[in-house]
């Protein structure tokens, strides 16, 4: 195979697994293809994770090393990467070798010429039952985000066409997701089945809570569902609410008493208040954003890189 790949691996607290890392990869991507490159982009551990980089780098002109000036997050470091990538083909892999390089060539012959981007989607989760469920609900955001049914598939182990990155290539918010911004570019979809191996260093950087607030990023960064759900919400309150107020009249006209309790009508004001201070958190999330845009603050920093090394 001529094509070239660019190897693309952000690095969170992954001192442990670089090396092996590594290993796995230069035995493997020779068999296919002669012209690769490997970019880690550390994303400010705090742990020893920039020096292996960097001694990788020094041995090995094929790795390529930025270390971001502070934690960003997984798909800033993505985005920093993705932008410094020189391959025909980009390829995206979490750092903790449960994307084993084995599995590399399925994606390489899944990417036929009517596909842009393709998943390697795990046979079987290796997470706890809550890590999965909200990983399932992050994935149902995706889907909403993205339009792409594919989205559930979605998956960290991606193979995509770098020359896609031009239709994201001035984005500057500061909430990313990788997979929403392919759909800028291109609707060619594919995944497969990869296997997918359990975690043998340190613990997940995605803890529950992050799940959920990128879950949070993706639908109010990327979607107008909210807004929608927002207005469903507010029209079957006003529904509700006309019903009771034509029950309290009806009740009113024909037995001549009102609805007594004090207790009836704090409810109903209570109910109303709360879809009201609903609607308007969800609205406020949309301003924040705005507000954030204005500031023009910048996606990432890139602290320092990495010099060449020797040809292997």
């Amino acid at each position: 195979m001529t094509t070239s790949i660019s190897i693309v691996i952000p690095v969170y607290r992954a001192e442990a697994s670089l090396p092996e890392l590594y290993r796995q990869l230069t035995a493997t991507m020779p068999a296919l293809t002669a012209d690769y490159e490997i970019i880690f982009v550390e994303d400010g551990g705090g742990d020893g994770s920039w020096e292996v980089i960097a001694g990788l780098a020094s041995q090995d002109n094929r790795v390529r090393g930025i270390r971001m000036s502070r934690n960003y997050g997984q798909h800033n470091a993505l985005l920093c990467g993705i932008r410094a990538a020189r391959g025909d083909l980009t390829l995206t892999m979490d750092d903790d070798l449960q994307h084993p390089p084995g599995e590399i060539v399925k994606l390489l012959e899944a990417i036929a010429p009517g596909v842009d981007v393709v998943y390697g989607a795990p046979q079987n989760e290796q997470h706890g039952f809550l890590r999965d469920l909200a990983s399932r609900l992050t994935k149902m955001a995706l889907s909403a985000s993205m339009g792409a049914e594919t989205a559930r598939s979605a998956s960290a182990f991606r193979l995509f066409r770098t020359r896609l990155r031009d239709g994201f290539r001035d984005y500057r918010s500061p909430a990313v997701s990788i997979d929403v911004l392919l759909t800028w570019s291109t609707s060619r979809f594919a995944a497969i089945r990869v296997r997918h191996e359990p975690r043998t260093h340190g613990v997940s950087g995605y803890t529950l809570a992050k799940l959920i607030r990128h879950a949070v990023n993706l639908m109010t960064g990327f979607s107008t569902l909210p807004l929608q759900i927002a207005s469903i919400v507010g029209f079957g309150f006003l529904l509700f609410g006309m019903s009771i107020l034509a029950f309290v009249l009806m009740n009113y006209l024909i037995s001549g008493s009102a609805v007594p309790g004090f207790a009836f009508l704090a409810s109903i004001i209570a109910m109303f208040s709360g879809a009201q201070l609903f609607a308007l958190g969800i609205f406020g999330e949309y301003l924040a954003r705005i507000h954030f845009r204005t500031m023009d603050r910048l996606v990432y920093v890139v602290g320092e890189t990495t010099q060449p090394g020797p040809a292997p």
